[in-house]
């Protein structure tokens, strides 16, 4: 069975009620909403003062 994961999760929901279709999207989005983004401030504090106020100034400005 080497059919992709998300090409079965599309199917598996199409031979459901539609309730039970709506709760599948539920779940769906729930999970994409419980995946961590991003890292506390805490964790890059261990970065400041790493590069110079200049260089910094620089990257800001090419970011922009």
């Amino acid at each position: 069975m080497n059919t992709p994961i998300v090409a079965r999760v599309i199917e598996q929901p199409k031979s459901l009620p539609q309730k039970l279709q709506r709760q599948v999207l539920e779940f769906a989005r729930a999970l994409a909403q419980s995946i961590p983004r991003g890292v506390r401030a805490q964790r890059l504090s261990r970065f400041v003062g790493a590069m110079a106020a200049e260089d910094a100034e620089l990257l800001r400005q090419v970011i922009e």
